[in-house]
Parts: C-alpha cells; sequence; structure tokens
C-alpha cells in the first residue's frame, strides 16, 4: 500500500511539474512570421563600429535582389574607404568639430553609391591585416591621432600631402580600393557595376518623427554621426510607422537607424520590448502581483523576457522627451525585413542584425515590437514607392 501511495505521489509531482513546465513554456515569447521580405544572408562587423555600412550594404542587396532578381555579396568596407576619406577631409576644416570615428549613416551609402559605385565583397573585402573578421580599433585611433596631428600642427599651414597621408593609412589597414574587377566572366568597375544594377539613389527617402520640427518638412538629423549634415523629412508618429507597414506588405525592405541601449533590448533572446513600468496602467491582476515588490525586483519581473508584458503606449512626447534627453541616441543600424506577431497576437518586426549568426537563438535576427520601434527609431530609408500614397502627396514629391 505505502508503495502504491509512493507511486502516487511521484505521478503527481511529475504531473503538477509538466503542467507548471507547459504554463510557463506558453508565457515565453514565441514569434509566427506573417510577412517576409526577400533579402540577403547575414553578414558579421565583428568588432568594427560600421553598423551602418552593414545595414546599408544590407538595404543596397535587398532592393538590387527585389529589381533584377540577382543576388549579391557586395562589400561593406568599399563603403567605409570612401567615407573615411571624405570625412577626415571635412574634420579637419572644421578644426576638428566634427565626429571623426566609424559610425555613419544611411546618408553615407548614397555617397559612395553616386560617386564610386560599388562592389561586390570578393573584388574588396577589406582584411589586410590578417585577421578573419573585422576588428578596426587600433585603425580607427590612428586615423583620429592622425587628423588631429594635422590640425595641431606648427607650421601655420597645412601641407599639401595630408590627405595623402591619411589615405595612406586607409590602404594600409583595408588595402587599396579597386579600379576594375571581374564578375561573373566579365571585367567591369565600380560605377559600371552601380550603373547595372539600375540602383538610383534618387528613388530613396529618410524619414523620422519629431515634434522640434515642422511636420512634412526636411531638417538636418541634429545626430554625432550625421557628418554630412544630410537631411530627412519628418512624419506625425503614426504615419511614420504606416510607412514601415505600407513598404514591408509591398515587398521593400526598411532601413533602420535606432537605439539598442535601452533596458528593453536583448539580443541574446532576441526581443526588443518596452514594458509598460507603471502600476496604475497595468490590468489590476498584475497590479497586485507587483505592489509588493521593490522597485528592483519589479523591474527584474517586467525585463526578464519570460513571459509577455504589457508595452507602454508610445506617444510623439514621450518619444521627443527620450531623444532630447539623450535617453534614445543614433547607436546601430539594422534592416527591417518583416513583420511577426506572438501568440497573443501581438505585432513585432523581424529585424536583420550584423552581428553575426552563430548561437544566437534567430540566427542573427531579432523581433522589435511596434512600441520599441516606435519609441526608439532615430529615422528610416524607404524607397519611395513604399510611401503610401497620402503620405507621397503630404510630402509633395
Amino acid at each position: 500500500m505505502k508503495h502504491i501511495l509512493s507511486l502516487f505521489l511521484a505521478f503527481s509531482f511529475l504531473s503538477l511539474a509538466s503542467a507548471q513546465e507547459k504554463e510557463a513554456e506558453e508565457k515565453v515569447y514565441q514569434f509566427e512570421v506573417i510577412t517576409e521580405v526577400p533579402h540577403t544572408a547575414i553578414t558579421s562587423q565583428f568588432r568594427s563600429g560600421t553598423c551602418w555600412s552593414f545595414a546599408g550594404i544590407a538595404f543596397l542587396e535587398a532592393e538590387i535582389l527585389r529589381m533584377t532578381n540577382q543576388s549579391y555579396d557586395l562589400s561593406e568596407m568599399y563603403l567605409v574607404r570612401h567615407v573615411y576619406s571624405a570625412k577626415a577631409k571635412k574634420f579637419v576644416r572644421l578644426q576638428g568639430n566634427l565626429n571623426l570615428g566609424p559610425g555613419g549613416g544611411f546618408s553615407d551609402l548614397f555617397y559612395v553609391t553616386d560617386n564610386f559605385g560599388f562592389v561586390p565583397e570578393s573584388a574588396y573585402t577589406g582584411m589586410v591585416i590578417g585577421e578573419e573578421n573585422h576588428i578596426h580599433g587600433e585603425m580607427d585611433a590612428v586615423l583620429k591621432a592622425y587628423a588631429e596631428a594635422v590640425i595641431k600642427n606648427k607650421n601655420k599651414k597645412l601641407t599639401p600631402v595630408w590627405h595623402n597621408g591619411f589615405n595612406a593609412l586607409l590602404d594600409t589597414y583595408l588595402g587599396e580600393t579597386p579600379h576594375q574587377f571581374d564578375l561573373q566572366g566579365e571585367t567591369t568597375n565600380p560605377k559600371a557595376f552601380a550603373a547595372k544594377t539600375n540602383f538610383n539613389s534618387e528613388n530613396y527617402i529618410e524619414l523620422t518623427s519629431f515634434t522640434h520640427k515642422p511636420y512634412y518638412q526636411p531638417f538636418m538629423m541634429e545626430i554625432p554621426d550625421n557628418w554630412m549634415w544630410s537631411e530627412t523629412y519628418n512624419l506625425p508618429l503614426d504615419e511614420m510607422m504606416a510607412v514601415i507597414d505600407n513598404a514591408l506588405k509591398n515587398g521593400y525592405t526598411v532601413g533602420w537607424d535606432t537605439d539598442v541601449s535601452d533596458k528593453g533590448f536583448n539580443w541574446k533572446k532576441g526581443i526588443a520590448i518596452v514594458p509598460e513600468e507603471k502600476l496604475e496602467k497595468l490590468p489590476e491582476q498584475i497590479r497586485d502581483s507587483l505592489k509588493s515588490m521593490s522597485t528592483s525586483e519589479r523591474n527584474k519581473k517586467l525585463y526578464s523576457f519570460e513571459e509577455i508584458v504589457q508595452e507602454q503606449t508610445i506617444t510623439p512626447k514621450i518619444r521627443q522627451t527620450a531623444y532630447d534627453n539623450y535617453e534614445t541616441t543614433d547607436d546601430h543600424l539594422m534592416l527591417i525585413v518583416g513583420m511577426a506577431k506572438d501568440q497573443l497576437g501581438n505585432k513585432y518586426y523581424k529585424v536583420k542584425n550584423s552581428w553575426g549568426h552563430e548561437d544566437h537563438i534567430y540566427e542573427g535576427y531579432f523581433y522589435a515590437s511596434e512600441a520599441f520601434v516606435a519609441y526608439k527609431t532615430i529615422n528610416i530609408l524607404v524607397h519611395k514607392n513604399a510611401l503610401p500614397k497620402e503620405t507621397h502627396s503630404n510630402l509633395k514629391l
């Protein structure tokens, strides 16, 4: 009898544990992709601060794939090499009052494609220092120190060769850019290759949403890496979000400049969310369970990413305040390639990142909630044909 009772208790315990485990699994974020735009494979920026070039090239590759059905692996470092060179000239001209570093924006992509074309990865890898991955720490420090030394020189005027020296450093660390290369059995050059793909920078537009500038007008985005002082068009928040949705639904990817330093971003778990922290805005049952917790305990639970939580309702005011207080900063560029939903039907965006894919939960992608994208977007890049008709009209394009 005791043996039977022990078996019964053991079975009951296992059943309870199994039920609890199943309940916990059902609460964990599970994503179903509902729209995905064709795009190319993930590549890694590794230890380089050149996310903008990886995001720009990802966007460019996706556009060429959309327009020509041709898939290319293009060189990110070709962009980096040309942008660094141009940025140094402006840095010296402004006596060092410019951000000279590896960062950049989507407008840098167009600067290079318009002036120098682009090349496949096979023609210019930028890998000449004996490493298997991009490692730019020394290069970034040397380039900045060189440019600062030029500004501080005691000759009372700049030498006519200082920029040649800067370019020589770039060639040393990244390699000389090719004047021509072989592709698919033919010899071509960067500009001819670019022309062959039908890529035209005039067909694209950058957009954002802030309240300190008038809507439907372009303005110079006030972020440190906007060394070109390029302009972006300002939209109401709902309209900016509608552009993203319209683009994805119609087969266009979206270049995304955002902030991933927020505590709602968790790369390891492949998710970015904006949990609602104010108790009064939470359902009564959840509010009661959090009341007795300290602030640190409450945040630990809200940001555990172990179960679906209610998110903040993002307003233009909330978004603007975060930008003005440096809580939303321009620190990472990626590519939005699709939309998804969790098991409760909440909407997310599938994002192609450039941090590699090995041993990652979603193989180099992650899912950003609608609230996170509305809250943390610095600006976006889209094809003009991806705009809803109303937005196209409002912008007078």
